[in-house]
């Protein structure tokens, strides 16, 4: 169905529980993703304690929810981006960017942006705005030393995809190297490693050990001292790995290039406005009849032979109201002042397009309403294409916690990417990894792919019994991803971090004959 109206759960004071949404008109302006574009993302993870359980006193029960969405909106503008619209809940505030998304917990921020952002630069105020707008520990600021407040995070997390137009990226992002060094002048004991082949698809991933310690402020010695850059690691071979079973942090991302073109005209403005046409006149066609019977009925003619004459008298009442001259098909349609004058906003890139496009694509299917009731999708569709879309998880039922799922196209077929994450635990979804993964590639049909699952590692003293009917889940799960129906599987690389269990995946679909990867910075 056709709607161009914010819907109804999205309300300006929300009741308990529901989410709202915001949306800024003022950033929606003028946006497009014409020439080229670096559709994947430079992702970073935040985390200033272990849950939202752990907050410190200092920082109130809402932690970093309680910073206003002007503040964020400051540190995005050092990150070159805007906030389009924001989906208000009560664990998880999600805002829809002009490039990605920003997720906002009590404990946590999570900020993904594509393009040539500038991500890392707006670290340091991030770890400000925890500091002195959160309440979360920090050590004291000594502006005339150029030491800022800055929170002392519990975690780390920076990844992304190898660059497919490196040369374009900005500050600290124009190599793998340098965003290495950015993010060791802040954190000490950080580790790097390149998960994938060197001359192939490869994911790049920097994260520092809990209890994350801030790097001491620089002196004329410590910044000639290069012996202290953090190494690369490279991780290219599987090994075996303990099954963390049911665990209650996972993230699940997939990263998909080279999408089938029929699959990607769903993204474009045109394509999706025709769409919106043809739903629009449907429903319009459909309760012109409606009307044109009830006409009937209220004649006398129960029976509807009120509809029966119009359609007798070449659609035409006793009257001579033509019931079905204003439809699609008329030539002589026009939208002057007619009641079913096609709205501007079905015809424009925007918000009312994107929730189009999601259902249209089949993505609001992936997590639907019959199972999650309270699920809300923010979407938004760009000219003359791309497409973003936020989704807010509440756990089913009397399950507790808000999750998110995201994702991101560029269907350009020069630069064709998209992007999907979510973390909806596995055993809330009450499907395996497998399916999630097969609708979603259903949707895009990419030529290859790669899925990186996160997950972190169970805790540890459980019975025998217990730990082998985890092994044996996690050796099911892991055997269904070894047959996406349609793909093979090319790379599988199991890596043990420090409380988290990574699986790196990379598929070709069969019928693919795209040549090599695009290697825009291989060797950096």
């Amino acid at each position: 169905m056709v709607t161009i109206d914010i819907p109804k759960h999205y309300t300006a004071s929300p009741s308990e529980g529901t989410p709202h949404l915001t949306i800024n008109r003022e950033a929606t302006v003028d946006l497009d993703s014409n020439n080229v574009f670096e559709g994947p993302e430079k992702l970073l993870e935040v985390w200033f304690s272990a849950s939202p359980d752990a907050l410190p006193s200092s920082a109130g029960p809402s932690g970093l929810k309680a910073v206003s969405a002007n503040e964020w909106k400051d540190m995005l503008d050092l990150v070159n981006c805007k906030v389009l619209s924001v989906v208000e809940s009560d664990h998880v505030d999600a805002y829809l960017l002009s490039e990605s998304s920003m997720f906002v917990f009590p404990h946590k921020l999570i900020l993904k942006t594509c393009g040539t952002t500038t991500l890392l630069c707006g670290l340091p105020r991030m770890l400000e705005i925890a500091a002195l707008s959160a309440g979360f520990p920090h050590a004291v600021p000594n502006p005339s030393k150029g030491v800022l407040a800055a929170a002392t995070p519990y975690r780390v997390f920076y990844s992304r995809k190898n660059f497919l137009f490196p040369d374009q990226q900005r500050g600290p992002h124009r190599s793998w190297r340098d965003e290495v060094r950015y993010l060791d002048k802040m954190f000490l004991g950080g580790s790097a490693y390149m998960v994938g082949k060197m001359n192939g698809e490869h994911w790049y991933l920097y994260l520092t050990g809990p209890a994350t310690a801030l790097t001491p402020p620089s002196t004329p010695d410590t910044d000639k001292d290069e012996a202290a850059e953090t190494q690369t690691k490279i991780m290219a071979l599987p090994v075996d790995a303990a099954a963390a079973g049911e665990v209650a942090d996972e993230t699940l991302e997939m990263l998909m290039t080279d999408l089938d073109q029929g699959n990607a005209k769903q993204f474009y403005l045109e394509h999706a406005s025709a769409v919106a046409e043809g739903q629009y006149f449907q429903q319009a066609h459909a309760a012109r009849e409606k009307a044109a019977h009830s006409l009937g009925v209220l004649n006398g003619n129960a029976g509807g032979n009120g509809l029966g004459r119009a359609k007798a008298n070449g659609g035409r009442l006793e009257d001579g109201f033509d019931v079905f001259g204003h439809t699609s098909d008329n030539d002589e349609f026009t939208c002057s002042d007619d009641e079913g004058m096609f709205p501007a906003e079905l015809a424009t890139e925007g918000h009312a397009l994107g929730t189009v496009v999601a259902d249209a694509c089949g993505l609001s299917e992936v997590y639907p309403d019959s199972r999650y009731p309270e699920a809300r999708i923010d979407a938004y569709l760009f000219t003359p294409c791309g497409f973003s879309a936020n989704g807010v998880v509440p756990a089913p039922g009397r399950g507790s916690g808000t999750h998110y799922f995201t994702v991101h196209v560029t269907p350009e077929p020069h630069c064709s990417y998209a992007s999907f994450e979510t973390n909806v635990p596995g055993r809330q979804s009450g499907r395996e990894t497998a399916e999630v993964v097969e609708q979603v590639v259903s949707i895009f049909r990419p030529g290859r792919f790669s899925v990186t699952l996160f997950e972190a590692t169970a805790g540890k003293g459980a019975g025998n019994d217990e730990s082998r009917s985890m092994a044996a889940s996690a050796a099911k799960r892991s055997a269904r991803m070894e047959s996406i129906q349609g793909y093979r599987r090319i790379d599988r690389i199991v890596h043990d971090l420090d409380g988290y269990d990574l699986v790196f995946r990379y598929y070709e679909r069969d019928d693919w004959k795209g040549g090599a990867p695009r290697l825009g910075e291989a060797g950096t």
